[in-house]
């Protein structure tokens, strides 16, 4: 998956763990579709890309809950590249807390991007990815593999997340198409701020995981040409301190 023709598709790649993992691709050689909902800041980074790498983009604006703009995200980058051989599925939100205070509107926000907004991406991207013998990547969490009480909705859609992508693994193993998940603990992003203060914030560098080190861990398994990455868990070294 190193050739120079390769191509990816990166969902929530705006900022954080996305953008990250669009330089951490390119620097592969790997040409790079980039799909968020703030079309200036992707143009910002695309240019970026290009001038560092000397990489192909692509800026795809969507809005990962729309299941059309999903299908068209998809489609306009193979016809753009005429190919797709990786899917990043990192797209995500976090908001609310508990269940009580936890709001329907910011219930449905997360399950809209984080469980929706991957189905819809994987749905299409299936078709192009067999053709290739791609890979299929999701970004998922600490909090789909442990219970997170500080907010049950955000991972039990990470727990959705998880699982879905092992039973895909499964389904699309014989077709060529590998997949894998990443899971990080907390990471330095603009996560949270939709509800809060975001991580990039409340944290200090070093204190946590760094988007680079996600991003290094998805481009090491997006770019797998005939075996699958599993599973990748990535937590800061004092992440079981106490328990």
């Amino acid at each position: 998956m190193t050739r120079q023709d390769s191509v990816a598709l990166v969902t929530g790649a705006s900022s954080g763990i996305g953008e990250a993992t669009a330089h951490a691709l390119a620097e592969r050689g790997v040409d790079v579709a980039l799909a968020a909902r703030r079309e200036d800041r992707l143009a910002t980074i695309a240019a970026d890309v290009e001038s560092a790498f000397d990489v192909g983009t692509l800026v795809v604006p969507t809005d990962i809950r729309d299941e059309a703009a999903v299908r068209e995200m998809v489609e306009t980058t193979v016809e753009a590249f005429g190919r797709l051989d990786v899917l990043v599925n990192n797209a995500g939100v976090g908001v609310g807390g508990d269940v009580e205070r936890t709001t329907s509107e910011q219930y449905r926000l997360m399950m809209e991007t984080n469980v929706d907004g991957a189905f819809f991406a994987t749905r299409a991207a299936v078709p192009h990815l067999r053709e290739t013998r791609g890979n299929l990547v999701f970004v998922g969490s600490f909090a789909g593999q442990y219970p997170r009480p500080g907010n049950p909705i955000y991972a039990a859609t990470k727990w959705w997340l998880r699982g879905f992508a092992h039973s895909v693994e499964g389904q699309l193993g014989p077709d060529g198409i590998g997949v894998s998940v990443v899971n990080p603990t907390e990471v330095r992003t603009e996560f949270g701020s939709e509800g809060g203060e975001p991580f990039e914030e409340r944290f200090e560098p070093g204190e946590v995981t760094e988007p680079e080190e996600v991003a290094d861990a998805v481009a090491f398994a997006a770019t797998q040409e005939s075996s699958t990455v599993h599973e990748i868990d990535l937590y800061r070294r004092d992440k079981f301190e106490g328990w």
